[in-house]
């Protein structure tokens, strides 16, 4: 009987049962000692834990000839020095940014700073998507965008956009509809042009704002009410 704690060759199937009850309430029990932190924002630290546990405890449950009791001494070892880094990095603010990544602005006073997105690797779909999550999908309305240490992005709106709505003032709010790419990354999004407008609007546009070549715009985007944004690329200014 005691086989599912030993190992043994040809280890039943109710062997590998008892070993995935035990492995689940001892990964549960483990996981409520350290903390909801790590259920709750993924650090790096916290993913290095669960890549680590999640090898470890997973070898006696795949080859029912290793025993159980050392992988699950390893996870507890992992555990706590999990626990204790996470301790220290509460305490010491020097050592916390050593392990925890700094929050990075993508996004500021409204414009989009080309070489934070590349320096975070977050691409311009993804910046839109994590806006439009954040009910934000027209970019003239954000004032700051920050990916945090966590992965996450955090919008912070401009004061018109935020302090007051349509039903604040008793206005009928304004439909703008889903904002559509017409430039990105110096590049023309021809299928989207061609679509709502052309690339000579497109050209007198960017003209317009001050711009002297498509080459020089990191992002143009126009919603289904024709407000535009434009951001430069390199400096990350924006109209």
């Amino acid at each position: 009987m005691a086989d599912f704690w030993q190992g043994a060759e040809g280890l039943p199937i109710y062997g590998f049962l008892i070993r995935a009850s035990i492995v689940y309430v001892y990964i549960f029990v483990l996981i409520k000692v350290i903390g909801q932190r790590s259920m709750t924002t993924m650090h790096p630290i916290d993913f290095l834990f669960g890549v680590i546990i999640g090898d470890v405890v997973g070898e006696p449950l795949s080859d029912g000839e290793l025993p159980l009791s050392g992988p699950l001494s390893a996870a507890a070892l992992i555990g706590g020095i999990h626990l204790f880094l996470s301790y220290i990095a509460l305490k010491l603010p020097r050592f916390r940014r050593v392990i925890e990544d700094e929050p990075i602005i993508l996004v500021e006073k409204g414009r989009i700073l080309h070489d934070q997105m590349a320096k975070s690797k977050v691409t311009v779909e993804s910046l839109l998507m994590d806006l439009r999550l954040n009910s934000a999908s027209d970019l003239n309305e954000v004032d700051y965008a920050v990916l945090e240490s966590n992965g996450q992005i955090s919008v912070i709106k401009k004061t018109p956009y935020d302090a007051l709505t349509p039903d604040d003032m008793g206005q009928k709010p304004l439909e703008k509809g889903y904002p559509t790419v017409l430039v990105q990354d110096g590049r023309y999004i021809k299928a989207n042009i061609d679509k709502v407008v052309t690339i000579d609007w497109v050209n007198k546009q960017i003209e317009n704002y001050g711009f002297k070549n498509v080459k020089d715009v990191f992002l143009m985007t126009m919603d289904e009410t024709g407000a535009i944004y434009l951001s430069e690329k390199g400096t990350g200014s924006s109209s």
